[in-house]
């Protein structure tokens, strides 16, 4: 059974997606077992807490340089054992040391079909913004491994999802979450927890 860590920063609705697919067993070989937050006002945290997840709260701003923060995220991700790490909308920028110690074993869902729309500064509103300025017909989410590339990491699972007429980026990015992003984030942490999932060079390979 493997340790799941969910790091996170606000209201927590992909937390609570894997929480919900975990109730109902489709995450069988894994277990959240600790939800981490960047902000100690998160709603987050009160989701993890009616589920009985263990808590912690980290913020960058206690830390002067950024090398001691990593260095501590490091260190309390290590002491929570974790086998695979989450990213569910957290806010903060993983260091080097984080995602050299747990490579290949950082997943994040990103609000787009990457390449496009995607990389630094693409996050929230931004990126159904600039995807309904450029007029696609077709968007999604996308679960990938994180590397030091600005979701730049090995895509494991996406997901297209239709852009209608008169969308706005707050519809898009509701029918996002609820038509992509909340089905293939607990997918893509079951395929890990069963051992499905084989990184060769920046490409992934499912197994049945």
């Amino acid at each position: 059974m493997k340790n799941i860590v969910v790091l996170v920063s606000g209201g927590g609705t992909n937390l609570q997606a894997l929480i919900d697919a975990q109730n109902r067993g489709e995450i069988n070989s894994g277990k959240i077992t600790c939800v981490i937050s960047s902000n100690p006002n998160a709603y987050a945290l009160t989701r993890a807490e009616n589920n009985g997840i263990e808590t912690a709260v980290i913020r960058r701003k206690d830390y002067d340089e950024f090398d001691k923060y990593d260095e501590a995220l490091t260190e309390l991700l290590k002491s929570k054992n974790a086998d695979l790490i989450v990213l569910a909308g957290f806010m903060t920028i993983l260091g080097k040391g984080v995602i050299r110690a747990f490579e290949n074993r950082i997943i994040n869902i990103h609000p787009a079909l990457i390449p496009s729309f995607c990389g630094e500064g693409y996050y929230g509103l931004r990126v159904h913004e600039e995807a309904l300025k450029k007029g696609v017909k077709v968007t999604g989410a996308t679960a990938h491994f994180v590397n030091e590339i600005c979701d730049g990491g090995p895509i494991i699972i996406q997901k297209a999802v239709e852009v209608k007429d008169g969308d706005t980026p707050e519809i898009l990015q509701k029918r996002v979450m609820e038509q992509a992003e909340w089905i293939i984030l607990p997918r893509a942490v079951a395929l890990f927890c069963e051992d499905k999932i084989k990184v060769i060079g920046n490409k992934t390979v499912i197994s049945d």
